[in-house]
Order: C-alpha cells, then structure tokens, then sequence
C-alpha cells in the first residue's frame, strides 16, 4: 500500500535545502569520499495525488528543476556523488523511456560530481515482498529501462541482485557504466556468509568491468535492526576482499 498524503492543489517549489545542513556536518567529519541519496523524481510522483498539474510528466519536469537545485547545493557542501532513488523505473516502463530518464538528466544537469541511479524492488516491507511474488521466475523489469540508461550521462547504475530472480546477463546491456551490485538481501534477517557475497559478485563479472564493480545492498536496511545490518555490511566487506583477492591472484 502506498503512503496516502494530501492532495496537491498548488505549483511544488523549493522553499529552501532539505539536506544540505546535514551534508556539510557530515563533510566535516571525514575527508572520505560521501555519496548522498535523493529520492527519484518519478517515485516522488507516485507518492502524490496530483490536482494542479494534471500530468506526471509535468509534475515530473518540475521536480526535475527542484531536485538539480538541492543536488548543486549537495555538490557544493562537499557530496563527492549523487544518487536519485527510482524503484519505480522497475514499474513503469513506457513513462521512463518516454521522459522518465529525460527528467533524471535534466536533476543532473550542471553537476561535476559523480552520478548514480538506484533502482530496485524495494525495501523488505510486506507490501514489497508480496509484489515481487507476482514477477515470475525471471525478473527482467531492468531490461526495459537500460537501454536508454547506457546512453544517459548518469555514472553510476545501482541494482538488486542478490537472492532476486534478475538474470545477471542483463547488465550487459550497460557494459562501460560503473554498476552498484546489489550483494545483500535487504529483505531477510539471514546473515549472508562472505562466500556468498562473493559469488554474486563473481557471476556479475562477467557482464560489469571489475574496475566499474562496486559491491553494495539491494536497498536500504531501514527495516533491519542495527545488529543484522552491520552483520550484513561486514559480510558484504569480507565478500569483497575474496573477491579483490582472486582478481589481484590473475594479475600477479
């Protein structure tokens, strides 16, 4: 079920940053590289009820502009890369060909820093979990969106891919992007081992460029309790580095 919230009766404006404050403490605290989470401009339209614009797209085209302004202000407080939130480029297709993907250009507009799109089947909710029941044995919803996604000036693809029913072949279809690989089921307090890290990572190799790899969950571990959250995130470390291991292996 979808959060209801109040109807949209007036033009959406941006009356000053959301995260910006939180970027600069944040930037302050480490002189590590920060990636920074936006939500996506086609899932924030899937969340409102629409009686002033009328149109998605227009919606879409107008939260496009709000979301390039907070993601400059991002840039500008120190966040080394930007990342748009879209679950539902996994839903609706011919609206992200159509100017899904155009819309998430034009948040990106202007930006130096790096890029990245998070598209994924969700967190490990009821509602989510009982969805992805009705997607078959093969998930190939990514197949749709990738294409036009190769093409785009977004750097970096963030995906689900660990315990889901997606056919890793499909990455192919974005060779020569960097590629998030969803490593870690979000949707289970079940410990992966570092094994099994590995070989999901492993079987994604074959489709992603080791140097355009970067290891990382399904989605957000909100539901997780902290201990089976950063269980998960040490498995996903010790998975990485047999994997770092073997690839440094072949080139010794």
């Amino acid at each position: 079920m979808r959060p209801v919230f109040p109807p949209l009766l007036a033009p959406v404006s941006r009356q000053k940053s959301v995260f910006v404050e939180d970027a600069k403490f944040l930037r302050q605290q480490t002189t590590k590289p920060i990636k920074w989470a936006l939500p996506g401009l086609m899932t924030m339209i899937d969340t409102l009820f629409d009686d002033h614009y009328k149109s998605r797209e227009k919606l879409a085209w107008e939260f496009a502009k709000i979301l390039n302004q907070e993601a400059k202000e991002l840039e500008a407080a120190g966040v080394d890369i930007i990342q748009f939130d879209e679950p539902a480029f996994n839903v609706f297709f011919d609206e992200v060909n159509d100017w899904g993907i155009a819309c998430l250009e034009r948040a990106i507009e202007g930006l130096t820093c790096e890029t990245a799109v998070h598209i994924c089947y969700g967190y490990g909710i009821k509602a989510n979990t009982d969805w992805k029941k009705t997607l078959g044995s093969e998930w190939r919803q990514y197949e749709q969106a990738f294409p036009k996604l190769q093409q785009s000036n977004i750097d970096i693809i963030s995906l689900e891919c660990h315990n889901s029913h997606v056919p890793l072949e499909l990455l192919e279809l974005i060779r020569g992007k960097k590629v998030m690989v969803g490593a870690i089921d979000v949707a289970s307090n079940t410990i992966e081992t570092p094994q099994e890290v590995a070989d999901t990572l492993l079987k994604a190799l074959q489709f992603v460029d080791a140097d355009k790899l970067y290891p990382c969950t399904n989605c957000g571990m909100a539901p997780l309790s902290h201990q089976v959250a950063n269980a998960k995130l040490n498995a996903l470390h010790a998975g990485a580095e047999i994997v770092r291991q073997q690839l440094l292996a072949k080139i010794r």
